[in-house]
């Protein structure tokens, strides 16, 4: 591998100036690369020039303080002298090609652990934080199954099924297939977020898998970093499984851009009446392949691979079904009483409105066209003549700003 570990190039250095002064702020990191056409040439250009590209007062005033930035830089490199955690740029050949074919790729990684599993095929398995027992062993036995069948399984490092499903690619007794696992973080390489966290990083980086973030160093957990946190799950996999999720579970975010982005999403059923699974439920509505056994998803995405088929070991759908007779029969498998009964929200219940609302100049016209019963895809096509891949960024980043949602294929103002 040749992933930077030490020195930086000056190119590398403006990449990572520019990723500083913009707040690790895609959109306005492409609108410099785009207008200037060299890191450098951006990192160099004059205040003003920045201010006329309309690039936020904030990142302004950092690029007005160029110290600051050689300052954090020079912080960077030493860490990497000192092993603490590497780093992976867009235009190396170490950088994982699945990133670079998602509408918004980030010019650079951060990395701890076996890097190399960043070019496996992968799996994404997520979930609901707080995910019933029966769901918390599914997704264990789903992710064991995988990384025994030659996948990565990847997930978000949360609490309830991502840990599961980090644990259960973990959990294999053959060295051979131990570290199957990569865990994208949505704060800063350096930051463990649950603050219990920390043990289960440790695992994984010791039994050969990877954690990476885009975010810069010391980045704190934040409501809009753990979305770009899931595009980077979806876009890293061949596919996500869903094992058990609420309807307003972030998760959901993360099928519908495994499935914007072309791929395909696995739900596992549930009974009706379990409120924790009813956005699996809502997602098999939508169009998501229904599953109740690893196998069935292993047929479906070996078709994708020109992959080694003696890596899978099929021989293992006899041990899983010894175990669960079909997932989808969870009420003989959960107590009563451990299904937590729910006042649900009306659909008509009204959210206070905003007194100001605040939008950047560059999404101000897809903005001005949605409104609060929502449109589809193509209608908004048709309204603003955009190509679809630049729809759907500028959708995601008011979606990431908190001032609209995704409901059933329709977006709308929130």
């Amino acid at each position: 591998m040749t992933a930077v570990t030490s020195s930086l190039s000056d190119d590398q250095r403006a990449i990572l100036a520019l990723w500083y002064e913009v707040n690790a702020s895609l959109s306005a990191y492409h609108k410099l690369i785009t207008s200037f056409g060299y890191p450098q040439l951006a990192w160099q250009a004059k205040v003003e020039a920045w201010k006329q590209l309309g690039i936020h007062h904030t990142h302004l005033k950092r690029h007005e303080q160029p110290e600051q930035t050689l300052a954090n830089i020079d912080k960077i490199q030493q860490a990497l002298i000192e092993g603490r955690y590497g780093l992976l740029f867009a235009d190396d050949a170490d950088y994982p090609a699945q990133l670079s074919q998602i509408y918004d790729p980030p010019p650079l990684l951060f990395y701890r652990g076996n890097s190399a599993r960043l070019h496996q095929a992968q799996i994404a398995i997520v979930g609901s934080r707080k995910p019933t027992a029966h769901a918390q062993k599914i997704t264990f036995d789903m992710a064991q199954y995988l990384a025994q069948a030659g996948y990565i399984v990847t997930s978000g490092l949360a609490m309830g099924v991502d840990k599961r499903a980090h644990l259960g690619a973990l959990a294999q007794a053959d060295p051979d297939y131990q570290g199957r696992t990569v865990g994208v973080m949505g704060t800063g390489i350096d930051v463990n977020y649950p603050n219990h966290r920390d043990q289960l990083f440790t695992q994984i980086i010791e039994q050969g898998g990877c954690i990476i973030s885009e975010l810069l160093p010391h980045t704190q957990p934040h409501k809009h970093t753990f979305p770009r946190r899931n595009r980077l799950v979806a876009g890293l996999s061949l596919a996500t499984i869903v094992t058990e999720a609420t309807i307003k579970s972030g998760s959901l975010i993360t099928a519908r851009l495994t499935s914007e982005q072309g791929k395909q999403v696995f739900a596992i059923p549930s009974h009706i009446d379990n409120s924790n699974a009813e956005g699996c439920h809502h997602l098999i509505r939508e169009g998501a392949t229904l599953v109740y056994h690893p196998q069935q998803v292993l047929e479906d995405v070996n078709g994708q691979l020109d992959y080694n088929k003696g890596a899978y070991r099929t021989a293992n759908a006899t041990n899983f079904n010894s175990n669960h007779s079909t997932i989808n029969q969870t009420s003989d498998a959960i107590e009563t009483n451990s299904i937590k009964s729910t006042s649900q929200q009306s659909p008509s219940e009204i959210k206070p409105a905003r007194s100001t609302v605040i939008v950047p100049e560059h999404l101000a016209a897809i903005y001005e066209q949605l409104d609060w019963h929502g449109q589809d895809l193509d209608a908004l096509i048709s309204a603003t003549n955009l190509a679809p891949p630049q729809l759907i960024g500028q959708l995601m980043e008011l979606e990431l700003m908190g001032l609209i949602s995704e409901q059933g294929g329709r977006y709308l103002r929130i």
